[in-house]
């Protein structure tokens, strides 16, 4: 069976490399999803991936009186760096190709992320690894994925949540909630469902990029997800 989409941009949280405890990097999680990921670059899928921070901080969250917003969004940049360099290692001893680039500039540990040096390492074979958003504070992961999504010229944007779609309600609270199997973009602007940054909806929208919300729960939900056997949402135009 061949894979339904042959280049993606998987945005996974930071919670997603967390496990149960939420916080910090479970070894077993991050092992498990770099096999998944060898998975599909052995199938010949492109892949590139963003990787939240929030398993360490949270920027809009966290910032307050004592701390500018601004101070508190690079640090979340930061957290996004260490998520980024665990999967690296992972992925590395899954002997799969890859290269990690920031939007903020750390290059004792990986390389400043530029469209050119990013088009050459995909082109090369690489999963490549974005970190540091988009290296300015007040934009979300989310819409750093969007953003690279567009730049790599991907099918989808695959964002890994708790939770298998769109629901019209938190379906965590809500037992009746009603998934959606597809909608559009202007529907989730409309209706104020915060599924994905507001800016990154707009962004994929204008783009005519398709987003697919998918849980990251499963077995083998990510490689599922890309040849189009998981439970999800695609979001997308008309």
């Amino acid at each position: 069976m061949e894979p339904k989409f042959k280049c993606v941009l998987l945005k996974i949280s930071g919670e997603g490399l967390a496990g149960a405890d939420k916080n910090g990097i479970d070894v077993g999680v991050v092992t498990k999803l770099a096999l998944q990921i060898k998975k599909l670059h052995q199938a010949g899928v492109r892949m590139g991936i963003v990787v939240g921070g929030g398993n360490f901080f949270r920027g809009a969250k966290n910032a307050g009186e004592m701390m500018d917003r601004s101070v508190a969004d690079q640090i979340g940049m930061l957290a996004t760096v260490m998520n980024a360099m665990a999967l690296k290692s992972a992925l590395e001893g899954q002997a799969v190709p890859v290269r990690v680039f920031s939007g903020i500039s750390v290059p004792q540990v990986c390389d400043n992320y530029t469209f050119r040096n990013a088009t050459e390492a995909w082109l090369d074979g690489n999963v490549l690894i974005f970190a540091g958003g988009t290296g300015s504070p007040y934009f979300t992961t989310d819409t750093g994925a969007a953003l690279r999504a567009i730049e790599m010229h991907c099918e989808v944007l695959m964002k890994a949540t708790q939770v298998d779609g769109v629901y019209d309600s938190d379906p965590r609270t809500n037992p009746q909630a009603k998934r959606y199997d597809t909608i559009t973009f202007s529907e989730v602007l409309a209706k104020h469902l915060n599924v994905l940054d507001m800016t990154a909806v707009s962004m994929a929208e204008a783009a005519d990029l398709p987003v697919m919300i998918f849980s990251l729960n499963g077995e083998n939900s990510i490689v599922n997800a890309v040849y189009g056997k998981e439970k999800c949402t695609i979001i997308k135009k008309q």
